[in-house]
């Protein structure tokens, strides 16, 4: 709604002089038809201003109520809402519109220095310390739109297209006039210069904010917190950067935390990543990307669900042209303590990284594999990790961190652990180890992958955890098309598992979260490159239908490699060949289950109590353990467990009953 100004009457602009404030020009300040001296002190005023009403009062910690108004400031081209305290500025503000009920109080200095863009448009060169991968950050910048712009640098009309639609974001909202919303708190604060700030944003004790943008909202307000510094930045809905943390070229995606003297240049950090104590260099960190500790160091790599643990680092710079190398840790991967590796390599989804690794290795179509050196060499324990325990929390803990609560979510997120792009590499992991079997002899003690040697009972162990992945992922994908609908005939089964889409088939791909099949990803890029698509918005919608349709697009997919698998032709599928399939999908599902449930035993194991009941018995060590941990069947995630042996052997029982029916 558009405020109606007047000018300050003779006597109003008389008891400002005597309430010790000044102006240029007093026929520039112009109030709303309500104003009122009463709350205006030791203020200076310069250029065109514009005040609001001061009616109410803020209750600050502690107790303390502060009258809105002004005190012992400078204004200078400032419009300011109704109800702001704005006080001891210890400079000036300059060049600003404020919003109501705002809080501003002992700042050095907040103004807008000339044409700015507030943080859009800025390189961030990721991947690649050197350039060649920059992404241009926005406030409408998503990990699907940053994947693009990073790694598809072989398309450069797509490239040019994508840094056109965001340079021409960033010069639709460019000004020399910054905004800070209604129910902003900004105090104890050192220069901030550039910045716009969104409603409910709140700083306190930061150094320094130059050239960035605060998008907070009341849905999903923005903290900023003591002695950070922030350069050529933009936060999006929700963050939370406290504790001396550092960015220079960065963007931080909703609900990302970052704090305890983190670092950061040239990164990206997606929906709920959380950086603590360490540093990032040139990082693509994806959704959920968390470290924690002091001595790791991320750099020049892209991970998305991933946790580095203490000592974690890697190398891009092998002391010949520079630091030029990239790495991958795709969805899921982890790095143990003091974990090493060398870039380039790439690891396999919902792997375990241990040790030092050093030779360049690709387990991109081996995921849940354990990557483990020993004396100098990478030893690969490929599909072990489908039966760890650790692995089936993080899937479940994930959606439940999910701390976005912006109603207007940037990235897609797909938190499925089974799904075409998983099941794809194992389908290409079965016959990568089948042919290195072939070739090398079933009898051969190690064999020679990427770099990394397997053992020969690793490689055997492998296939049956691939392959039981595949019977749960497929026999899943059928029994919930099937669900619910009493089948007459085997025509009826055949007509309700034919897809309702020919999207889907073929390859998959996960693009920093969203998986999705890559025909779709190819549509919506060739859109881009042609210029029917020319909006960063536009560009997210598409990824999120892409979200929206995946279980659409998965029984596409799901549908065309029955046959494969099963060398059954779905064209002429019958009753009983259905039945088989759920009976090896109830074998598949227990089996996993079972060794679930005998990992998690291994928690509540003798050497599992070393060191509780300090002075006691061993009988008081046993009890002392139960307290803090409790006992092993009442434990919630293996209750969990036990539970879902139950349903699924239900559910399984349940569509066996229903096909013995089919004539």
């Amino acid at each position: 709604m558009t405020k109606n100004y007047r000018k300050l009457t003779g006597d109003e602009i008389l008891r400002l002089k005597n309430q010790s404030c000044v102006a240029d020009d007093w026929t520039q300040v112009w109030v709303d038809e309500r104003f009122t001296t009463e709350y205006v002190h030791h203020t200076r005023f310069s250029g065109e201003v514009k005040l609001g009403v001061f009616d109410t009062t803020f209750t600050l910690p502690g107790g303390i109520r502060k009258h809105s108004g002004l005190r012992h400031a400078t204004l200078h081209n400032v419009t300011l809402g109704d109800n702001c305290c704005i006080e001891n500025i210890r400079n000036y503000m300059a060049n600003y519109e404020i919003g109501s009920h705002t809080f501003i109080g002992n700042v050095d200095v907040i103004l807008v220095d000339g044409l700015t863009k507030f943080g859009n448009g800025v390189e961030a060169a990721v991947l690649n310390e050197t350039g060649g991968r920059e992404v241009l950050i926005s406030d409408k910048l998503s990990a699907q739109q940053a994947y693009i712009m990073a790694l598809y640098r072989h398309r450069p009309e797509l490239i040019r297209r994508m840094k056109e639609i965001t340079d021409s974001y960033s010069d639709k909202y460019a000004s020399n006039i910054g905004k800070i919303g209604s129910h902003v708190m900004i105090v104890n604060t050192g220069a901030i210069k550039n910045v716009k700030m969104g409603d409910h944003c709140r700083i306190e004790g930061a150094c320094r904010l130059e050239n960035g943008s605060i998008n907070s909202n009341e849905a999903a307000p923005v903290h900023v917190g003591n002695s950070v510094i922030c350069e050529d930045f933009i936060l999006s809905s929700g963050a939370h950067v406290d504790d001396g943390t550092v960015l220079s070229r960065c963007f931080v995606g909703q609900a990302c935390r970052l704090g305890h003297n983190y670092s950061a240049s040239d990164s990206l950090f997606f929906s709920n990543c959380q950086g603590e104590n360490g540093e990032a260099c040139a990082v693509f960190a994806g959704p959920f990307t968390v470290t924690h500790h002091k001595s790791t160091l991320l750099i020049a790599g892209m991970f998305s669900f991933m946790n580095a643990g203490s000592g974690s680092n890697q190398s891009n710079h092998m002391y010949k042209l520079g630091p030029i190398h990239q790495g991958a840790m795709e969805r899921g991967a982890k790095t143990a303590s003091d974990s090493y590796i060398l870039w380039p390599a790439r690891v396999g989804a919902f792997s375990l990284v241990m040790g030092r690794h050093v030779n360049h290795s690709d387990t991109s179509d081996l995921p849940f594999s354990y990557l483990i050196e020993q004396g100098n060499t990478t030893y690969l324990i490929p599909g072990v990790n489908l039966r760890s325990v650790g692995t089936i929390r993080d899937a479940q803990k994930w959606p439940k961190r999910d701390r976005r609560t912006d109603p207007n979510r940037l990235d897609c997120i797909n938190y499925n652990l089974l799904s075409p792009y998983t099941i794809q590499k194992m389908l290409k992991g079965c016959a990568i180890l089948k042919e290195l079997r072939r070739v090398s002899g079933e009898t051969s003690e190690l064999y020679s992958y990427q770099s990394a040697k397997i053992k020969n009972s690793s490689l055997n162990k492998g296939l049956k955890f691939y392959q039981t992945a595949i019977h749960k992922f497929l026999g899943n994908s059928i029994i919930k098309r099937l669900e619910g609908i009493a089948f007459r005939s085997n025509e009826e089964i055949r007509q309700r598992l034919k897809p309702d889409t020919g999207t889907g088939t073929g390859e998959w791909v996960d693009i920093s979260g969203l998986i999705a099949p890559k025909s779709e990803v190819e549509k919506l890029l060739c859109g881009i490159e042609s210029g029917t698509i020319n909006r960063l918005r536009c560009i997210n919608e598409h990824f999120e239908t892409m979200h929206r349709n995946y279980y659409i697009y998965e029984w596409t997919w799901a549908y065309h490699n029955i046959k494969e698998f099963y060398g059954i032709d779905p064209e002429t599928l019958t009753a009983k060949d259905i039945t088989g399939i759920v009976n090896a999908w109830k074998d598949a599902v227990v089996g996993l289950d079972r060794l679930l449930y005998e990992d998690a035993r291994k928690e509540f194991s003798l050497s599992s109590m070393t060191g509780f009941g300090a002075d006691g018995s061993h009988n008081e060590m046993k009890q002392d353990f139960e307290q803090v941990r409790g006992d092993f069947e009442s434990n919630p995630f293996v209750t969990a467990v036990l539970k879902h042996i139950e349903e699924k052997t239900t559910l399984g029982n349940e569509l066996i009953c229903r096909m013995e029916k089919v004539r």
